[in-house]
């Protein structure tokens, strides 16, 4: 009677402890917890954002579900944790072994790891090894403000023979321009050496090859270095052997003039004799024995460069018969104002010089009307210029 009255009076029932505990109160199945994802979808470079709502559960509990996975990107633009991440660099390489010429062309750039200051003005240097590295330096036009640069731009190296096809080296540094950034010597955002050996004559080989760090080593102990100086220097010991440079001769017996054309048309890789690191080439020709005013000639002058380009043709009149017995003395020159011109290195021709000297006076004295080209490598032994 005290409990119907209470209830009457509309006050809540009381349970007790062992009444509560019976009592069925499972609300159901257990529902798996959304995940965050569901509400704040991933952002991810270079994928459309998209903006799901979760799917509704079932009653039952399905099974398992990993969370989503993010795509990677293969051309990451953010930096790498791995200080061996420079970068790639797209090049092809070409030996013209019918012009003796190696053209190496420089494409682009993926993924290049810029300096703190952000983004990067780049080129590309070549140089060929083993050689006096500014000799054999080339470069590619500067591409401003990118991680990712394109030249499209070729290198050529004239007088590249088999010979250096089977001994040398290219290295390739991908740069930054020390004009733009107002320092002189900025360091190689990376390199990498090719071996010339492997490549097969008029048959273009594609590269895509991973940058790799400067190599230095250690300067010697002999050498007394300043204060402030790098106890490291880069690595220029394959220079196995001083190399005076090389020239491109053309010879050419003209029956209708009757006399002997000698076109100069180039040289390549000349030694620097200058402090500056290039030279003032010019070349002299001298037939010997001496015919008077009528043996020597001198081509013009080309300032500042160690590859200079000449195109210049002379003439030396007789028959064949007695040029055959002549000897024609090729000398490279570095011009100085005021001072004796330095002597950076010679050929002789004739029919005693032996080798491919021989072998090209002979043939063009041995047919009329027959141009031949052929480069030579320069001696750096002094010539006798008289008699």
């Amino acid at each position: 009677m005290a409990g119907t009255a209470a209830v009457r009076g509309g006050r809540p029932p009381r349970a007790s402890m062992q009444e509560h505990m019976a009592i069925d109160v499972s609300p159901g199945p257990i529902r798996p917890i959304h995940l965050i994802s569901d509400y704040f979808p991933h952002f991810y470079p270079f994928a459309k954002h998209t903006l799901r709502t979760p799917e509704p559960h079932p009653a039952v509990t399905p099974a398992i579900r990993s969370a989503p996975q993010p795509q990677l990107d293969p051309e990451r633009e953010g930096d790498s944790d791995d200080s061996t991440a420079l970068g790639t660099l797209e090049f092809t390489l070409l030996f013209d072994a019918d012009n003796s010429a190696l053209h190496c062309t420089a494409h682009r750039a993926k993924g290049l790891k810029p300096p703190a200051s952000g983004s990067v003005d780049t080129y590309v240097k070549a140089n060929l090894l083993p050689g006096a590295s500014k000799a054999s330096q080339l470069r590619t036009r500067t591409v401003r403000g990118t991680r990712g640069p394109v030249w499209e731009e070729t290198l050529t190296y004239h007088g590249f023979t088999r010979q250096d096809a089977g001994r040398k080296t290219l290295r390739l540094c991908v740069c930054e321009d020390p004009w733009l950034r107002r320092r002189r010597r900025a360091p190689p955002l990376g390199e990498l050496r090719v071996p010339l050996r492997k490549l097969v004559p008029n048959r273009a080989r594609s590269f895509d090859v991973c940058l790799e760090k400067r190599k230095l080593t250690k300067r010697p102990k002999s050498l007394d270095t300043a204060r402030g100086m790098s106890l490291y220097q880069e690595e220029e010991a394959e220079a196995a052997g001083e190399e005076r440079g090389r020239i491109l001769l053309s010879l050419c017996y003209s029956s209708r003039q009757g006399g002997l054309l000698v076109g100069v048309l180039r040289c390549a890789h000349l030694a620097p004799m200058d402090a500056n690191g290039y030279s003032d080439p010019f070349v002299r020709l001298f037939l010997r024995p001496n015919m008077g005013k009528r043996s020597k000639y001198k081509t013009s002058v080309r300032k500042k460069t160690l590859n200079p380009e000449f195109n210049e043709e002379f003439f030396y009149a007789g028959p064949r018969e007695e040029l055959a017995q002549k000897t024609l003395l090729v000398s490279v020159w570095d011009y100085d104002l005021g001072t004796a011109d330095d002597f950076i290195g010679g050929v002789e021709l004739s029919s005693q010089a032996g080798g491919e000297c021989q072998r090209h006076w002979c043939e063009c004295l041995g047919r009329s009307d027959h141009r031949l080209e052929l480069w030579h490598p320069l001696d750096g032994a002094p010539l006798q210029l008289s008699d």
